[in-house]
């Protein structure tokens, strides 16, 4: 089990693959269990170097509270540490903002970054970020998490043919504990990067669905505002990653290794024929769980 002793705080981190360090960073009530199905079309190209985030996963709370600014100094810590001086990010909604504050930090040391139905301010400037707001830091403290969670799931993936994605997202949510989810959300909800955009030096990509419960507009600025190419998939909501792999794999593929992205027919959410199971055995997300029980074990 890979973990790096952050300020007196264990961080929780998993590797697969060689060549270019490429930094993965999950969304928020998650953990790196989340890239299961993009690291197969990754690892062959590149050192993915796949971390829980302080608080998430396995890994244990930050000592003195939570900031994106923090995250962002644990994890370039992490890389330290692991000896990766250039790095590729891609960050998942939470982690987006945390991969554009790394980038922001430490500008020379970001090769490319994509972002994934993020935005480079969280404050409650919009209706839209006010309901979302809303419906987490609200509901949970009256309805709990496990309750919040299947809700959660539901906007997540409501369609008949997504039951395992939906039921995977509810079993994954409400097993955090409300006080870390909690903790999170709010540091989320502090965070800009609007006033530093014109920091980035390096090369970007911002990936978007047509119905994320953010707004569209906000990201499509963003990424106009960062030189950075704008890739719109269509049909599908804030679980880009899970209901959208082909398109979301392709693109990142497209920058990580600069060639062009793929034509825009072809950025639509996956059909329901390739749904009849999760594809998770032997992935990251088994060797997440397998660290989940040996952590277990120890601790009896």
């Amino acid at each position: 089990m890979p973990f790096f002793d952050h300020d007196g705080r264990a961080l929780h981190y998993l590797e697969r693959g060689s060549g270019d360090p490429l930094v993965l960073i999950h969304g928020l009530g998650s953990s790196g269990a989340d890239w299961a199905l993009q690291v197969p079309a990754l690892e062959g190209r590149f050192r993915i170097i796949v971390p829980d985030l302080p608080g998430s996963g396995h890994s244990e709370p930050p000592r003195a509270g939570c900031s994106i600014p923090g995250l962002a100094r644990a994890l370039w810590s992490l890389l330290d540490h692991l000896g990766a001086a250039r790095v590729n990010i891609v960050g998942f909604s939470l982690g987006g903002a945390v991969g554009l504050e790394m980038a922001l930090q430490r500008p020379a040391r970001v090769r490319r970054l994509a972002l994934i139905n993020s935005l480079a301010t969280y404050r409650l400037d919009h209706w839209r970020k006010w309901l979302e707001a809303s419906l987490s830091l609200i509901l949970i403290p009256l309805i709990g998490m496990r309750r919040a969670a299947q809700l959660v799931a539901k906007r997540l993936f409501p369609m008949p043919w997504q039951r395992l994605l939906r039921e995977r997202a509810a079993a994954v949510v409400s097993a955090v504990p409300a006080s870390n989810y909690l903790l999170t959300g709010r540091a989320l909800l502090r965070w800009t990067a609007i006033d530093r955009l014109d920091r980035l030096k390096c090369k970007a990509l911002v990936i978007a669905a047509e119905n994320d419960f953010t707004p569209l507009e906000e990201k499509r600025a963003m990424a106009a505002r960062l030189g950075a190419d704008f890739v719109v998939v269509r049909g599908s909501r804030h679980g880009t990653p899970f209901d959208a792999v082909r398109a979301t794999n392709s693109s990142l593929l497209a920058l990580l290794t600069d060639q062009p992205l793929p034509p825009a027919e072809r950025w639509t959410c996956d059909e329901a024929a390739q749904w009849h199971q999760l594809p998770f055995a032997g992935s990251i997300a088994e060797e997440h769980a397998i660290s989940a029980f040996d952590m277990g074990r120890a601790a009896t």
